[in-house]
């Protein structure tokens, strides 16, 4: 089973934990939502539509303004070596809206990259206690789409070859984008030419390999940050793969 890890530059958590952190009191134009009830929220919707969480981990900053969560979900028709991840995340400090990130975590390595963001709310509005089950239900009810699309993409990836030129300029472009820091580039080059994990030589040098990686490198980065680099490479490697 896969083993979700989670460093925000916080501490992990349990659920008991997250039930028992304070919500801030609401003001006129601003209604945080607790940690606790946006997780239970989306869980509810999960099973509402037959997925099944099998794993998950759970943070929070150190004054507990800011959670993050991971769930991995089953639908009956689970891959041989990646599943549908979800990301969760919640402040009370104003820093960013609810919101629900949609990815892939590769099994034999437990990294994780995320393909889109839904935002399960814009602000902390005055409505939001009353719209929130029906703002979790519609972003859960857009996973079957995100998730073919998921599977499309890395089916893309597996079949598209790469030469080290290419690889290596990729690499380039990843730094430049901000998709990776400067001090990660040796590890992508290393994780390119002599994996850490044997499934990645399969199939050769393919943007897959290249994918896991760069995902490898960054392996453990906040999740604060981590949708947004990991969309980037998407988007950079999709352009590659020929996809959207």
């Amino acid at each position: 089973m896969l083993n979700l890890m989670l460093r925000c530059g916080g501490r992990k958590v349990d659920r008991q934990q997250i039930s028992q952190c304070a919500t801030p009191a609401r003001t006129k134009t601003w209604v945080p939502i607790s940690h606790h009830r946006l997780l239970e929220q989306v869980e509810d919707s999960l099973t509402g539509v037959g997925l099944k969480v099998v794993n998950q981990a759970h943070a929070l900053s150190a004054d507990q303004h800011r959670y993050f969560g991971l769930l991995q979900v089953v639908n009956g028709q689970q891959h041989s070596d990646y599943g549908l991840v979800l990301g969760l995340r919640n402040s009370h400090d104003k820093s960013f809206p609810a919101a629900l990130v949609v990815g892939s975590g590769v099994f034999v390595c437990d990294n994780l990259s995320f393909s889109g963001e839904i935002a399960i709310a814009r602000r902390h509005t005055r409505f939001i206690e009353r719209d929130l089950p029906g703002l979790v239900q519609f972003a859960v009810g857009r996973l079957g789409d995100l998730r073919g699309l998921q599977d499309q993409r890395i089916a893309r990836y597996k079949a598209t070859r790469l030469t080290d030129m290419r690889a290596h300029h990729l690499i380039v472009r990843a730094l430049t984008s901000r998709v990776i820091p400067a001090t990660t580039i040796p590890t992508v080059v290393e994780e390119w030419r002599r994996p850490s994990h044997p499934e990645f030589t399969e199939g050769g040098r393919t943007a897959w390999r290249l994918f896991n990686a760069v995902t490898e490198a960054i392996k453990g980065r906040s999740l604060n940050v981590l949708p947004r680099r990991t969309q980037a490479l998407h988007g950079m490697l999709d352009a590659v793969c020929g996809g959207r």
